[in-house]
């Protein structure tokens, strides 16, 4: 027991309301040299002393004094009972505490029954006082617990959302370096396909010249090749024409369109490869015949429609072409804007 614990005892061993333990501890107090607890017992026992003052005289019974005489020749079991009861240490308050506590005897006052009820209410009071404080005490610890268990579950609520924002953080970072490391590889790939591009296209230019020696007029092959202006489309080759290639210039003075294609198939009997310029629907630009051993060919056609259209395709037609394509695509090509 604490020492704020055993001086709060000190009213009720005065009135002899301790149980064993709490006497036995509060006696063990006192003996150490507590000088508070010795003074406050004194106070105590003054008040306490006076308490049986403050009772109604009750008409002893009438064979009590029988009983008194009788017991002045008590047997010698008794007279021993009562010496092996002496022998034992009482654990109540008498005599062997006297030395220590000496009690002080109760003066005559000339209103007993007053100073008893004072005595009473005094002692009512402390504890009723006691019991407050105590009461508020604890009323106090439990508002203090409380508010620490709010404030743990504050900031047990604010570590979970920064977890989880830290982790939706890292699913991002992680996205979006996946995303970066994708378009990188895509730039890549369009790096290498422009690369491609221009050697294709540059080397169709060297067989366009090869070609065109002594099948067109020079001058105006060569003045489309050196204008700003010409417009540029390269058809690529698809799965039934692998290997084959060709490319489409416009020249925006003449509104000719000049394509040339490289390793076609040879037309079967009956059929012909057929242009198509493409916007909202397929319109034909013309025919042209692959014969055998024919590695290259060029088609020269009027097209004022050449801006209109997006995109550009040769496919196989039979002879004399068709309104619409109705056969294989061999090549296939969109313009740039």
């Amino acid at each position: 027991m604490t020492h704020d614990e055993l001086e709060e005892a000190v009213p009720l061993y005065a009135a002899g309301a301790l149980d064993r333990v709490e006497r036995q501890a509060l006696e063990a107090h006192l003996l150490s040299g507590c000088q508070s607890c010795r003074t406050a017992l004194k106070d105590y026992q003054s008040v306490a002393s006076l308490l049986p003052f403050g009772l109604s005289p009750t008409q002893a019974p009438r064979a009590l004094k029988s009983k008194v005489m009788a017991a002045r020749n008590p047997d010698p079991i008794a007279i021993d009972n009562l010496l092996k009861e002496s022998g034992r240490p009482s654990l109540e308050p008498g005599e062997w505490m006297n030395h220590l506590v000496p009690p002080i005897a109760p003066a005559r006052s000339l209103s007993l029954p007053w100073a008893v009820g004072v005595a009473s209410v005094l002692l009512v009071s402390l504890a009723g006082y006691v019991f407050w404080t105590y009461s508020t005490r604890l009323s106090d610890d439990a508002m203090k617990i409380q508010q620490l268990e709010a404030t743990v579950a504050d900031q047990s609520t604010k570590i979970a959302m920064l977890k989880r924002d830290l982790s939706f953080r890292d699913r991002s970072l992680a996205d979006l370096q996946i995303e970066m490391q994708r378009k990188a590889n895509d730039a890549t790939e369009i790096k290498s396909q422009l690369l491609d591009r221009e050697v294709e296209l540059e080397t169709t230019r060297e067989q366009l010249n090869a070609a065109m020696r002594g099948k067109v007029p020079q001058d105006e092959f060569a003045a489309l090749l050196r204008r700003p202006d010409a417009k540029v489309v390269s058809l690529a080759a698809s799965d039934v024409a692998k290997g084959a290639s060709g490319v489409l210039l416009y020249n925006p003075v003449t509104q000719k369109v000049w394509l040339y294609s490289a390793n076609l198939p040879e037309c079967p009997t009956g059929t012909a490869y057929q242009l198509w310029a493409i916007d909202q629907r397929p319109v034909s630009v013309g025919t042209f015949h692959i014969d055998a051993g024919e590695m290259a060919h060029l088609l020269v056609k009027r097209l004022p429609e050449f801006e209109k259209a997006r995109k550009f395709a040769v496919s196989l037609e039979p002879a004399g072409g068709r309104p619409q394509p109705t056969g294989p695509i061999y090549l296939a090509g969109q313009r740039s804007s």
